[in-house]
């Protein structure tokens, strides 16, 4: 993967494209990740597809923004990101909070949207992992949060129900996401602003529940069966919610479906990126 950085409002942001001029899919990390959380991903399809992701702001090698982040705010500035590469539709794939913020992105513009996958996806159900819970609160939230070997080990628990998908790779990009200068602060605020005590707030998931109930394009909401950090209970709610949108649960598979699972998950990309606008996407699994 090549690096490049583009200036997004006054912050430098790294991002990654792949592929060739046509059909593009945006990839959106979740809190505390990185870009390199879609290497499995990036340049794997037809080369006529062309895969991006960013290091949203505050994360992996991007600047950290001036201003609190939640993900209304992250969704605008992505399409900002969209609009600098001057794309106008695009798929979006989200994971995570990078699935808060691609549903949000298509509320806002859905005619520009062309697919929506929403892998173990933020803000669809109150229930969070209850160590984001306790860094809500003062002082705790920076004690638990500081960096060190212990949160890096507490970050790959959260992410993967199969401890031996962690690789060094792995390992040292989330040791550096961790030990990022300003990092940590940034993500207890933007924590703190989606999530409390009793979990995710109710005005972000009322919010999602919305747009999910006002989705008119196609949809994948997938889900890891073992996620620790947002349970598949959601997704199996957040399904019938939305009219056309198909649901995968994979096995054996924690929060992060995409590292995980790739084979299988690269096949729902591809589907979402080859359904027609209006067609839905064929098939509800569990």
């Amino acid at each position: 993967m090549q690096d490049n950085f583009v200036d997004i409002d006054g912050i430098r942001i790294r991002y990654c494209d792949v592929g060739g001029a046509g059909r593009p899919v945006l990839f959106i990390h979740g809190i505390a990740g990185s870009l390199e959380m879609w290497r499995p991903q990036l340049g794997q399809f037809d080369p006529s597809i062309r895969t991006i992701a960013l290091d949203l702001p505050g994360h992996g090698l991007s600047d950290i923004a001036p201003e609190p982040q939640d993900a209304d705010i992250f969704a605008r500035f992505v399409w900002h990101f969209v609009n600098a590469l001057d794309i106008d539709k695009v798929t979006i794939v989200g994971n995570s909070l990078g699935g808060a913020i691609g549903l949000r992105m298509a509320g806002m513009f859905p005619g520009r949207v062309t697919g929506l996958l929403l892998a173990d996806a933020a803000t669809i159900g109150r229930e969070v992992f209850f160590p984001f819970r306790l860094m809500t609160l003062p002082l705790l939230g920076e004690l638990l949060n500081r960096p060190g070997q212990v949160a890096v080990e507490q970050q790959l628990k959260a992410l993967f129900h199969d401890p031996g998908i962690v690789t060094p790779e792995i390992r040292e990009v989330v040791a550096r996401n961790v030990q990022k200068p300003g990092a940590g602060a940034a993500f207890l605020t933007t924590l703190r602003r989606m999530t409390g005590l009793r979990g995710q707030k109710t005005e972000f998931v009322e919010t999602s529940h919305i747009l999910l109930r006002n989705l008119r394009l196609p949809c994948i909401i997938l889900h890891g069966r073992q996620d620790t950090v947002l349970p598949v209970q959601q997704a199996l709610d957040a399904a019938k919610l939305v009219p056309s949108a198909s649901l995968v649960v994979l096995e054996e598979c924690g929060h992060t479906p995409q590292i995980e699972k790739p084979e299988a998950f690269n096949q729902y990309v591809l589907q979402l990126v080859e359904a027609q606008a209006g067609s839905g996407v064929a098939g509800l699994m569990a």
